[in-house]
């Protein structure tokens, strides 16, 4: 029963930390948002909301500065103050905003934002036990060797993801009539914007796929579609 002990405790720590990182994430947005009331992108998010044959669309503006779109446990979408003051700036255009919230679409429909956050939980479970279990044989690293494991399998499935709401948000861009080209666009805007290079990163460890995969990606998703 005892070499079941660690496995049953990070088990538990994994429902805790699921529990609190919702509760965290969700006040944290409560606190530091509004709607976003903005004439060009309403009427981009209508025609969206036509399409999808909802009502409307809500976009929250979130108060803080890094460049990012995201989409919470519940549903809700948000861009960050700092995307939204390149769009004010010109840096960024109506359609290419767009793209982002119907990217940040994609992931509550696809039931990505809710899973996120179960698989953040677990693979902090799964990388405590096996850092026991490894760190018994290892000691000293074990713990780094378990981390290790958990950031790569991570990042696959956060690419994968990545990979399912561009091809949602592709086809909610092209049968609202905004199209894709603002999406493939604003991918080759996105590392001078986030100030980020991501060729210095190893591929396996991204967590977002590299910026020309994914408009390969687009490209060969409007091929097929344009053929059927």
């Amino acid at each position: 029963m005892l070499k079941f002990t660690p496995i049953v405790l990070a088990l538990i720590y994994g429902i805790v930390m699921y529990r609190v990182s919702v509760w965290r994430t969700l006040k944290e947005l409560d606190t530091k948002s509004t709607e976003l009331v903005d004439p060009e992108l309403n009427q981009l998010t209508d025609q969206m909301a036509r399409s999808l044959d909802i009502p409307r669309i809500k976009v929250h503006l979130y108060e803080i500065d890094p460049v990012n779109g995201l989409a919470a446990p519940d549903g809700r979408i948000f861009i960050t103050r700092g995307f939204y003051n390149k769009f004010r700036t010109g840096e960024v255009t109506g359609p290419e905003m767009a793209s982002v919230i119907a990217h940040e679409l994609g992931h509550v429909a696809l039931g990505h934002s809710r899973r996120r956050m179960i698989d953040f939980s677990g693979q902090n479970a799964m990388r405590t036990a096996l850092g026991m279990i490894i760190n018994r044989f290892l000691p000293g690293i074990g713990y780094w060797i378990a981390g290790m494991i958990m950031r790569l399998f991570a990042a696959r499935l956060s690419r994968d993801d990545e990979f399912e709401a561009d091809a949602y948000a592709s086809a909610l861009l092209t049968k609202s009539g905004i199209g894709t080209e603002a999406q493939k666009s604003l991918f080759s805007k996105l590392e001078r914007l986030t100030n980020s290079n991501s060729g210095a990163t190893p591929a396996w460890f991204l967590s977002h796929p590299k910026t020309q995969l994914r408009i390969d990606a687009i490209e060969a998703n409007e091929a097929k579609w344009n053929a059927s």
